[in-house]
Formats: C-alpha cells, structure tokens, sequence
C-alpha cells in the first residue's frame, strides 16, 4: 500500500482519537469523575458528568496546546509536578465532600394530611444532598475538574506529540480529536460507573453507599498519594 499524505494525515488523527479514549481510563480522572457520579441516580445525568469533564479537559488542552505551537512554551518537570499535586489536591477535597455528603444526617420533613375531617402529621427523611446533586445535573464543577486535569502532567502524553506535528492546523486538530476521544472516553466510562449506583439507589441502600463510600475513600486515597509523591518523594 502507498503511502500517501492523506493517510498519513488520518493515521495522526486516529492515534489521537485513541489516545484520547485511552487517557479517560486514567486512574486519577476516573477518581475524580466518580465521586461526582455517585451522587447521581439518573444514568443519564452520569454520562453527562464524564462529557463535561472532558469538555473542560479539552478546553485545557486546546489553550495550552496553542501556547506549544504557536509560543513554543515548554513545561518543566517541576511545573508538571506542581500541576500534578494540583490534581493530587482536588481529588483530596472531592474524596472528602463524597464522604461528608454520605455521612451527613438526613433532613426530617413533617407533612401534614387530611383524611375527611381529621388532619394527620407524617414524618419521613431525604437525603437532601443527594436529591439537590442529582437534580443539577449540568453543573460547571465537572467542567473545571477536567480543566484542572488538562492542565496536569498526565496531558503530556498529547503534548509530546503535538510538537512533532509540522502544520500548526493539523496539530491544532490533533488536539480536537484527543479531546473527541477523551469526551467519548469519559462518557462511556462514567455511564459504567453510574450503573450499579443506579440499579442499587432505591432497591439496595447498602450496596449504594458502599459504592458512593468506596469512590470516596478511593478520591481520598490516590489523591494523598499524588501529592506525596509529587510535593514530599520529588
């Protein structure tokens, strides 16, 4: 088969495409992204989540994409491991408010009734926090948690590619179908996520924290490591 520049061109953008899809599988963005999906019951709203995030992911890596192209702007190690601790940070804070939000006492409401000529007073619980989470379902949040991630070390794996590309256009469109991938990625992913969590919310109470403790606990846990690793072992 020849070779042609056409081709080329395609097999750039491809590696792209999976690269992108590879990059939401990440251990870190998924971290993040499920604490906020295990506040979600709807399985729609999930996937939503993880497409939010990598919008704010590929608006990261489009402004510092042009900064490599058209500035040649170089990252340091140092500045990577900042970046990273950054991230190590949000997923510290995001492990805590899931934690918080689980453990926090349900609000009582009293409504009252009339039956014929006699009023009744019922009591019962809702998770408030939860309910208010599952309702917004467009929150910013998810974007400026991608954003944050865009902008982290992890992205070097694009970066490094980006700056062999010798058409400013082509990479500036590398960068896109990354993010397509990373999108898709993270769509698909978050939908996984949101499964169980939707299936076990109103049939499996303990199965649903369980989940939502784990994605906690998870969140807390790799994000200490990070900044271990990048701010105290570097």
């Amino acid at each position: 088969m020849e070779i042609t520049p056409e081709l080329s061109t395609i097999s750039v953008l491809l590696i792209g495409f999976l690269l992108g899809l590879q990059h939401a599988v990440e251990a870190d963005h998924l971290a993040a992204v499920s604490t906020i999906v295990s506040e979600k019951k709807n399985i729609f709203a999930a996937s939503i989540v993880g497409g939010l995030w990598g919008l704010g992911h590929t608006i990261s890596l489009f402004i510092v994409g042009l900064a490599v192209i058209f500035l040649k702007l170089q990252i340091s190690e140092s500045a990577e491991a900042k970046l990273e601790a950054v991230v190590g940070g949000m997923l510290v804070l995001l492990g805590l408010n899931a934690l918080r939000k689980l453990f926090t006492a349900k609000e009582i409401h009293v409504h009252a009734h009339e039956h014929g000529t006699r009023e009744h007073l019922h009591f019962h619980a809702h998770d408030e926090q939860t309910e208010d989470a599952s309702h917004h379902r467009f929150s910013p949040r998810s974007v400026v948690i991608g954003m944050v991630h865009g902008l982290a070390g992890s992205a070097a794996l694009m970066l490094l590619v980006v700056p062999t590309i010798t058409s400013p256009a082509l990479a500036m469109l590398y960068i896109l179908i990354f993010g397509i991938g990373s999108i898709g990625g993270m769509m698909v992913m978050s939908l996984l996520i949101g499964l169980p969590i939707h299936f076990s919310a109103n049939r499996f109470a303990i199965l649903n924290k369980a989940i939502r403790l784990f994605a906690g606990v998870f969140s807390l846990g790799l994000g200490t490591y990070i900044i271990y690793e990048k701010l105290i072992v570097a």
